[in-house]
């Protein structure tokens, strides 16, 4: 290999850390480099037919537009579970806010931990807290992944390893980039629809990609997409459903709790990324988004006997009843009324009590088969990035740049009521709405020095300042509000999600600045070290510093090893050190309302609640890349500790004494809630794995074939841990994920056919049902296939027809053992399904290039 390409490769690497501007590219066998314009993606090294860099000290997985094409999916969750075996996504089915945003895992960790770039640029984070998060990501707030098209993207690049020395806080997993298309001319139209094999979740998309000219100097392009998606439902009727139906109870759903996706309406998506060539070796730039959808979801039925709060405060053994005199100050003449049958509708003493009496009432009278909460909201997210780039001279360039990024989550509650306010209260509500606001400055600088080494020293250093603010509004009076039923023991606010009191709205900031210094040397042709250390100060917490070491060695011209070693931190969202909220979950089958607290809370200081502190992590990563017969492999091995992990402590039951600590603390809806959770920083995890990469490219079937085997064994262990965060939750740590994950994929195309399968392995896992240890149980491992065929009718318009799933695989099926229905709360499957629970989906797509 030569040292001319050593020395670009070399100068790639340095400058993705701090994400600068040049790269370069080999050019034929001589050994000739010449300077190509491409993304800033590529300055950790191009990667042609292979996915992982060839000859980067760290792993790294180039995804490019075509193999984003081929999959299939247009979910950029979806999309990247299928290409990195690592990296899994759960679908939560009823999960409050994270069924708006999704989180995901890399290696493991939560959605939090893996730093997010667009254009090389830090990505902002999402509004939205994942309080039901599966257990792995309960209490991650991460950026929002699903706003970026495929159509939008030139390629996508997944450092699989430590980066907070480089990057800063959250680069503890890794880190993605996200490169837009920069094209200046031409373009793409693609419509696409679908359906689950199940007959419901009907999809359609139209998205498009048009680069056009900006002077002679420069390129606008520009991509949009514009989706609607179904709900789907894989339930079965309740028993306590089915049961009030056969006591005569016409008022229940057929099915009166649904578990599948959510439903998702005019999700539109533009994204624009623009350059200017200004002369003398300078470029400005300018890229954002703007992102908006409505998605609407299912939530836990209320059993209209036992709800307490609304239905009854003893477990059903009476009904709640209201007295609309005592309202006004008179003594209370309603008699109670006791549930003895199987629908108390039809009993003598709610017929006359409570049907026939006009001075009282009950929620039956005005939901007679109980209800379902429907919980979603309106997402808006937008983005902007400015900049200025160049070269002062021969041997030191420049990367100079502004963003802001916001993200907006208004939520809104339907089928609801505020049962306080008895029969007058309102059915929908808009409990308020949570913003993300961030601002980044960057200052980038690369400078190369003779020191009389192979090849020159490359030093990179630079400045970033950070302003991240979380803003909570409060939501329309009525979802929050105390009604005149109070006294009488009827719950306050919209039931399932309470609205925000204006005592609990507005916005809590926080600033940091980093320094950082990257330094490469090429001691010998066949050796490559690098160092980086970055000082970052919080406003809030003080101050941290990171370190990372990297090196490769070629062995031969076809293997070589690589390795490194690094600190990182993760430090708590301004969200998560000042968020409280008023949730409804199961505990043992039974509903209850949990609040959750900010670590400053006094309740949450006696529970075991510090003020939150960064994580802090260890990482080391050793590695081979050898070519063998045109065939090329990749094989890394990690290890990451980290300590103080912040997430949502485990439930704790609250006292009388509790409760009024936090009535005095302004905590809505404290006479309902009889649990309270808080962020903490409280157990410590190592986290090991493998990763193996093949590929190989040949001729066969008179066409042109490309074979791709991707695997990953992934452990975490819970190494410290308390009461606070109990031991189910390590369970989910521990056993949710599958320990092995792998991808086999075959492409093959012809001159007017082409072809695009995936096998997918998926381990064994634990299955868990409603966030409850009492409904888990050890999953078997599952094998998935997707397949896509594409019809070239003219040069440039295709046809395609595919399918995610063809088998249709069923997710585990719910088994709770003896003596308890599989269909306890209305579910069919396990939700913690590493590949879904929806089965097969089919579709069929149309492509124009221009």
């Amino acid at each position: 290999m030569s040292s001319t390409f050593k020395i670009t490769t070399l100068a790639l690497s340095v400058s993705l850390a701090l994400g600068t501007v040049q790269s370069y590219a080999a050019e034929n066998d001589a050994g000739k480099v010449k300077k190509e314009e491409v993304e800033r993606i590529a300055v950790v090294g191009s990667r042609g037919a292979p996915r992982s860099v060839n000859d980067s000290p760290v792993p790294i997985d180039l995804i490019g537009s075509e193999e984003l094409e081929k999959s299939g999916n247009t979910d950029m969750l979806e999309l990247l579970k299928g290409t990195v075996p690592s990296f899994n996504v759960q679908s939560n089915p009823i999960s409050d806010a994270a069924s708006l945003v999704k989180p995901a895992n890399l290696r493991g960790l939560s959605s939090d931990s893996t730093l997010i770039l667009v254009n090389g640029k830090r990505r902002h984070r999402a509004s939205v807290i994942a309080l039901l998060g599966g257990g792995i990501n309960d209490g991650a707030q991460g950026p929002d992944i699903s706003v970026i098209p495929s159509s939008a993207l030139k390629q996508v690049e997944v450092l699989r390893d430590g980066a907070a020395a480089q990057y800063g806080s959250d680069a503890i997993a890794g880190v993605m980039n996200f490169v837009l298309k920069d094209d200046a001319d031409g373009g793409s139209l693609n419509v696409r629809h679908g359906s689950y094999y199940e007959g419901d979740g009907d999809t359609t998309e139209v998205s498009g990609n048009i680069g056009m000219a900006l002077t002679d100097d420069g390129f606008a392009n520009l991509s949009f997409q514009y989706k609607n998606a179904d709900a789907t439902s894989r339930s079965e009727q309740r028993p306590d459903d089915q049961g009030f139906i056969d006591a005569g109870n016409t008022n229940v759903e057929s099915l009166a709790q649904i578990w599948g996706s959510p439903e998702i309406n005019d999700d539109i998506t533009i994204f624009g990324n623009f350059g200017l060539d200004i002369g003398n070796d300078r470029e400005v730039y300018m890229f954002g988004n703007f992102s908006e959808r409505d998605v609407r979801g299912g939530f836990y039925y209320r059993n209209p006997h036992n709800r307490g709060g609304v239905y009854s405060n003893d477990d059903g053994a009476s009904l709640l009843i209201g007295d609309l005199a005592q309202t006004q100050g008179a003594e209370r003449t309603c008699l109670p009324v006791e549930i003895t049958t199987g629908n108390v509708l039809t009993q003598q003493n709610y017929i006359d009590n409570v049907a026939n009496n006009d001075n009282c009432f009950s929620f039956n009278e005005l939901a007679p088969g109980g209800f379902t909460p429907n919980f979603g909201g309106n997402i808006v997210d937008t983005s902007i990035t400015m900049g200025t780039r160049g070269q002062f001279d021969d041997t030191l360039s420049y990367d100079v740049s502004g963003s802001v990024g916001r993200n907006e989550s208004s939520y809104v509650i339907y089928n609801t009521l505020n049962a306080s306010l008895g029969p007058e209260t309102p059915r929908d509500f808009n409990p308020g709405s949570h913003v993300q606001l961030e601002k980044f400055f960057n200052v980038d600088l690369v400078k190369e020095l003779e020191v009389g080494l192979e090849m020159p020293l490359i030093i990179a250093g630079g400045y970033e300042y950070h302003q991240e603010t979380f803003e909570v509004s409060a939501g329309d009076e009525a979802s929050f509000t105390a009604g005149p039923y109070t006294d009488q023991g009827f719950s306050i606010g919209s039931n399932g999600f309470p609205g925000f009191k204006p005592s609990s709205a507005g916005s809590f900031s926080r600033q940091n600045y980093a320094l950082y210094l990257d330094v490469e040397a090429q001691y010998t042709e066949d050796f490559l070290m690098g160092y980086a250390l970055r000082f970052e100060d919080y406003s809030t917490f003080g101050n941290t510093t990171n370190y990372k070491v990297t090196a490769q060695y070629n062995v031969t011209d076809d293997f070589s090893l690589r390795g490194s070693v690094s600190s990182g931190f993760r430090a708590p969202t301004v969200g998560q050190a000042n968020y409280s909220n008023v949730q409804t979950s199961l505990d043992d089958g039974i509903l209850v309302d949990s609040a959750l607290l900010a670590a400053s809370n006094p309740v949450a200081q006696q529970l075991g609640a510090t003020e939150l502190s960064p994580e802090e992590s260890e990482s080391l990563s050793l590695g081979a890349v050898w070519e063998v017969e045109g065939i090329h492999f990749t094989l890394d091995y990690y290890n990451i500790e980290v300590t103080d992990r912040v997430s949502q402590s485990a439930k704790v039951n609250l006292t009388p004494e509790d409760k009024v600590k936090l009535k005095a603390d302004g905590v809505p809806n404290v006479d309902s809630i009889q649990q309270v959770s808080f962020f903490t920083n409280d157990f410590d995890t190592t986290t090991q794995g493998i990763d193996f990469v093949a590929n190989y490219s040949t001729s066969l079937l008179n066409g042109d074939t490309t074979f791709g085997l991707a695997y990953n064994w992934n452990e975490t262990t819970v190494d410290r841990f308390s009461a606070v965060t109990g031991d189910f939750k390590v369970s989910r740590l521990e056993n949710d994920l599958p320990n092995h994950r792998a991808t086999f994929t075959w492409s093959q195309s012809w001159d007017e056919v082409s072809m695009f399968t995936r096998v997918n392995y998926y381990g064994e896992y634990q299955g868990v049902h409603a966030d409850s240890s009492g409904l888990s149980k050890d999953a078997d491992a599952a094998v998935t296939v997707d397949l896509e065929v594409s019809y070239h009718v003219m040069e440039d318009f295709k046809v395609s027809v595919g399918a995610q799933n063809l088998l249709d695989q069923d997710a585990e099926e719910l088994d709770f053992g003896p003596g308890t229905p599989n269909n306890l709360l209305g579910g069919k499957y396990y939700e913690t399904s590493p590949f879904g629970f929806n089965g097969g989906f089919y579709y069929v797509k149309a492509t124009y290039n221009f």
